[in-house]
């Protein structure tokens, strides 16, 4: 089996209980080892009471991102620690694009980088995680 079917196998067995990612809206773009990049569009109820998107709501973006990345290589693997730094708001409407890279992957932990951006490609967030790699196999070749 290639590296690009076990991470598409791996992203078809996450999805297909992942509510939470289908509740955002979120649509994935383009997927490989190491690598997502998806976007979803700013709903009125993702909105905070100044009229901007929710910070939690592009911190789960960016989470779904990033899962969808490090479990990219059939392993099991879940967040060991995650930050984020909002640098420009979103509003309704917005397209909203999470593109996550692989730093590192270890045989136990691998580090992550995922950038927001709006459909004007201007950066809204940035965020780093570090996932630990389980024995767990999502995908048997």
């Amino acid at each position: 089996m290639t590296r690009d079917n076990i991470a598409q196998q791996a992203l078809a067995a996450m999805l297909e209980k992942d509510c939470f990612t289908e509740w955002l809206g979120i649509i994935i773009d383009e997927h490989g080892e190491g690598y997502c990049k998806l976007h979803f569009t700013v709903r009125s109820e993702m909105l905070n009471g100044f009229g901007i998107v929710h910070g939690g709501v592009l911190f789960s973006a960016a989470d779904s991102a990033f899962a969808f990345a490090c479990n990219s290589h059939g392993r099991l693997s879940v967040a060991l620690d995650a930050t984020i730094n909002f640098l420009k708001p979103a509003a309704e409407g917005d397209i909203v694009t999470a593109e996550a890279r692989e730093l590192h992957c270890g045989n136990r932990t691998g580090f992550y980088d995922v950038v927001l951006k709006n459909s004007k490609n201007e950066q809204l967030a940035l965020f780093r995680g570090t996932a630990y790699r389980t024995d767990r196999l999502l995908v048997t070749e």
